[in-house]
């Protein structure tokens, strides 16, 4: 249970006390906020229970609680569709009845209405209003003390380079995704669960996805489903075109061969020519 309520976070708050309005979710320092009818559920409310509750603020700038989770929370990173826009700034879909606001001085360049940005979820201290910002480079940390090679994080894919893609690690640190190494499906706004590849002397990480970093027990079992979905044989060999391999097995031509050299010495395959044979 929160000490305090927290906007933009998940709150977890006991049910007070019943209102025409919805009921009022108290935090243990006494502090109350309205959960409207709209998200309340009888069966599953009762007073003295506890409940988790995203907390924003309503038109008026009075905290409210719902049930439902934006795409991205406080110090989170999201990808959202400009809904509307004005002299003063933009508003984007983030989720909740109440828009996600992006003032002109956080914004880098135009936006227009459907165009899709990837923002940082902020919080404003004086007014305690959540905003939308697309100057992400003040919130990312090169302090990279405490991350080490093989380690598993989170990733958000933030923009498409020359080289693969650049994500937000942890929601904290710059990364890199390098296009050699990337074995499946990915767009800016991905949410991918990966792997420190290397801790850079520049505080940046490169990283691999985590599908990328099977241990061999999963690259084997991975090799031999997909031939078993071929009917038990598949014309794919050692001198087989990486860009074929990666097509048809999700992972790099050295994780293959290396692979296929496993299953053949425990005799789960047989290699000729042409195609790999289940035995």
């Amino acid at each position: 249970m929160n000490k305090t309520l927290q906007i933009g976070k998940i709150n977890t708050l006991e049910v007070a006390r019943d209102s025409d309005y919805g009921l009022f979710l108290e935090a243990k320092d006494g502090s109350e906020v309205l959960l409207p009818n709209a998200y309340v559920k009888p069966d599953e409310m009762d007073i003295g229970e506890l409940v988790d509750v995203f907390l924003y603020t309503d038109s008026e700038d009075r905290p409210v609680a719902t049930t439902e989770r934006p795409k991205a929370i406080l110090g989170e990173y999201g990808y959202f569709r400009v809904v509307s826009y004005k002299q003063y700034g933009a508003f984007v879909d983030w989720g909740l009845p109440k828009d996600l606001f992006v003032p002109i001085s956080e914004q880098k360049e135009y936006f227009h209405v459907d165009d899709w940005f990837v923002l940082r979820v902020c919080l404003d201290e004086q007014t305690g209003r959540l905003y939308g910002t697309q100057k992400i480079g003040k919130w990312l940390s090169i302090d990279t003390r405490g991350l080490f090679a093989n380690q598993e994080v989170y990733m958000f894919v933030i923009a498409k380079t020359p080289l693969g893609y650049k994500v937000v690690v942890n929601n904290l640190f710059e990364g890199m995704l390098f296009d050699n190494e990337i074995f499946e499906p990915i767009a800016v706004g991905d949410k991918k669960q990966g792997i420190i590849k290397t801790v850079r002397k520049d505080g940046k990480l490169d990283c691999l996805l985590k599908s990328a970093k099977l241990t061999t027990d999963d690259a084997s079992l991975k090799v031999l489903d997909i031939i078993k979905k071929h009917g038990g044989s598949i014309e794919c060999t050692y001198k087989s075109d990486a860009s074929i391999i990666a097509d048809i097995f999700g992972m790099s031509k050295k994780s293959f061969k290396r692979t296929l050299t496993q299953l053949i010495e425990n005799g789960s395959i047989t290699l000729d020519e042409n195609k790999i044979t289940i035995n």
